[in-house]
């Protein structure tokens, strides 16, 4: 059964041509074989033909400012690790809906040479693993480790991460959502195409959203954290 709001979804299954190039590298096949089959299908087939695929929808979350404390001098070890207040309640309560929940995180402390990438890896293996023991689900994690002069593709608020994401995991970006404490998570998501990004309190988001380059960007949607986040994402799609 199909519920919630696809209008996004919709739009990308009403012109093939753009659902068909997103699914090239997963699915091989003859573009114009599959768009002769695909035009003559009504609305509703096309939607359940790409659930037939097997895509998700995903919702996608900043580590730092987010789940844990950010730190002035960079979350360099475990010591430095402190789950924000109700984080872990909030992971847990999406645990049982059909979301991929994956972390897309900047870590420029590696780049910089702070600590090594091993040490940032462990770091993310143990906050996966603390949010599991707690009965939360994390199914990926994304990394960008490099500084900001490397003019990478990766680091938000370009849009690599979750474009990498969205390729291993055969995520659907238009039904999925961004959730960040920085104006640079939701520039991330917005470039990848996502349903809505989404700005908490939590860690920078205070600052952030008082920063004059708000009046800029989109309108969107901004709550004192991750568990009100996670309530309007469930308000606006099926979370069962």
């Amino acid at each position: 059964m199909i519920s919630g709001t696809l209008r996004p979804f919709d739009k990308r299954i009403v012109e093939p041509k753009s659902f068909i190039m997103s699914l090239q590298e997963k699915f091989p096949f003859r573009e114009t074989l599959f768009l002769s089959f695909l035009k003559p299908l009504d609305l509703a087939s096309r939607i359940l033909l790409c659930y037939s695929l097997g895509m998700d929808a995903a919702i996608f979350l900043d580590r730092d400012g987010v789940i844990i404390e950010n730190r002035d001098q960079y979350v360099r070890c475990w010591e430095d690790v402190a789950f924000i207040p109700a984080a872990i309640d909030a992971l847990c309560s999406i645990r049982d809906t059909p979301f991929r929940i994956v972390l897309v995180t900047n870590q420029s402390a590696v780049g910089r040479g702070l600590i090594t990438l091993e040490a940032a890896l462990e770091i993310n293996r143990r906050v996966i693993d603390h949010i599991q023991a707690m009965g939360g689900r994390i199914d990926g994690t994304w990394m960008c480790p490099h500084a900001p002069e490397a003019n990478c593709s990766c680091r938000k608020p370009k849009p690599g991460l979750l474009l990498q994401a969205a390729s291993a995991m055969n995520l659907d970006l238009p039904r999925s959502f961004m959730v960040g404490d920085a104006l640079s998570d939701l520039q991330a998501g917005w470039a990848a195409g996502v349903r809505e990004a989404i700005l908490v309190r939590t860690g920078r988001g205070n600052h952030q959203s008082q920063l004059p380059q708000v009046a800029e960007l989109p309108p969107f949607h901004t709550f004192d954290n991750l568990a009100e986040a996670l309530v309007h994402i469930c308000s606006q799609v099926s979370c069962t």
